[in-house]
């Protein structure tokens, strides 16, 4: 890989941590571990969807990642399945 392009994913990796950083505790300890452990490997795709997840406003981030209520976005449900089947495995 080159160095510009390794240096680039680490930039973004970095950005994306930060903003996965959202001060309310149960998101941050669903989002970091996240970031840390599974975001590298995923495809472009999913990547994309979970910077779209980090728009998102903490309160909704909350009630869906509680299982209080859906997104209505399938991209953002896909992320918010894909974060609470880590924690919550079938």
């Amino acid at each position: 890989m080159p160095e510009n392009t390794a240096s680039s994913d680490n930039v973004d990796f970095n950005r994306m941590w930060w903003h996965s950083r959202r001060g309310m505790l149960e998101l941050d300890n669903l989002l970091i571990p996240f970031i840390e452990e599974v975001y590298r490997d995923l495809p472009d795709e999913d990547k994309a969807r979970y910077k779209k997840l980090l728009s998102c406003e903490d309160n909704d981030m909350f009630e869906w990642f509680m299982q209080r209520s859906r997104p209505e976005d399938p991209d953002l449900q896909r992320m918010v399945d894909m974060i609470v089947n880590r924690v919550q495995p079938d």
